[in-house]
């Protein structure tokens, strides 16, 4: 769908949307309803790289979906917080009951412009189901380039590959109390269902399952390689500690006669308190990467997820800044493919 399509349907459905142009003349579509990347374009390309909620395809539908009382998941790049537990499971230990509180999802982001960059940002107050407490916060989120990293290699021809890119820069300000539990930055990414999540680690490494039963034949672990083939019907999640990957991850996936590769390059820091726990081992820390698979009533949808080392708690700091960028590419195959022994592995 043409990003003028979308943001017509979204529009139509009674959200504004914001749209933003690289210097290289990636296009990107910010929907505030969310504070999400909703679109990632290509240069004189009409198909998204992301995931959007099959909704919006149609006005009628979007407008039917974001005057419902569900969670409203758009699709695209979302920030949460963690850890899970505290956040989205109200009554844990219990794990009977899952809430998106609406204070950080949909939020109440407000957007501006200045020097070529677009900024959104939302202030929540939000519960802590394990101490009971509640948190201030603060999450800003802005857009810059990210120029092609193959532009200057020589050594292979990448003509016929379309790309784009953007730079996220995101920062966490804990306002309150002034002895706050740990809390984490949190990047979701979707995708079209049905393609490979390729995770590159510096040694061979189990992921840790979270959620449902993954088929062996589609959790292949070598020793510098995760391949996760996510196709299965359900919802099933995984987990990769920091001290394993190397800080890019990518998604790979057939659209048409042409596949693409979704790259999420980031800062791993092993030192870092990564909060986020399996749901049943909440003392069971250092995990930065997650991967989520699916296809259910929520959506078919691959999830490319990374945390952000937590403030609060014992860390003594108040405030967390990232920066990550998000590199997508779309071609013939087996030239995608090379692209992803560059960037990834030799060894896709």
């Amino acid at each position: 769908m043409k990003i003028s399509d979308l943001a017509g349907n979204l529009r139509a459905a009674g959200q504004s949307t914001e749209t933003w142009e690289s210097p290289d003349g990636s296009r990107v579509l910010v929907l505030p309803h969310g504070g999400r990347v909703l679109g990632l374009f290509a240069p004189g390309d009409d198909e998204n790289f992301l995931w959007t909620h099959p909704a919006l395809n149609q006005a009628g539908t979007a407008r039917a979906f974001y005057e419902g009382e569900q969670w409203h998941n758009s699709g695209g790049d979302r920030t949460w917080l963690a850890p899970e537990v505290d956040f989205f499971f109200p009554d844990f230990p219990s794990l009977n009951r899952y809430w998106q509180q609406r204070e950080l999802d949909p939020g109440n982001y407000e957007v501006s412009r200045a020097k070529g960059s677009l900024t959104w940002k939302t202030r929540a107050a939000l519960d802590m189901s394990r101490t009971r407490q509640r948190v201030n916060l603060e999450i800003a989120k802005s857009l810059g380039p990210a120029l092609n990293p193959l532009r200057h290699d020589r050594i292979q021809d990448w003509e016929g590959v379309k790309f784009a890119g953007y730079t996220l820069s995101a920062s966490l300000r804990i306002e309150g109390p002034d002895e706050p539990p740990y809390v984490g930055i949190w990047h979701l990414t979707q995708m079209p269902h049905g393609g490979d999540m390729l995770v590159p680690t510096f040694f061979r490494s189990d992921p840790k399952v979270y959620m449902g039963a993954i088929d062996s034949e589609d959790l292949i672990v070598e020793d510098h390689l995760i391949r996760y083939k996510m196709r299965a019907a359900g919802e099933h999640k995984l987990g990769i500690r920091a001290v394993a990957i190397t800080g890019r991850v990518g998604y790979l996936y057939s659209s048409g006669a042409e596949s693409s590769l979704v790259i999420r390059n980031f800062f791993v820091e092993p030192s870092g308190e990564y909060v986020d726990v399996p749901w049943v081992e909440p003392d069971n820390f250092g995990f930065a990467f997650q991967a989520c698979n699916v296809n259910s009533n929520l959506g078919a949808f691959s999830e490319q997820e990374y945390h952000v080392p937590a403030i609060g708690a014992k860390t003594g700091k108040m405030i967390s800044e990232d920066e990550s960028q998000l590199w997508a590419f779309r071609g013939p195959e087996s030239a995608i493919k090379a692209v992803g022994r560059r960037l990834l592995s030799a060894e896709i």
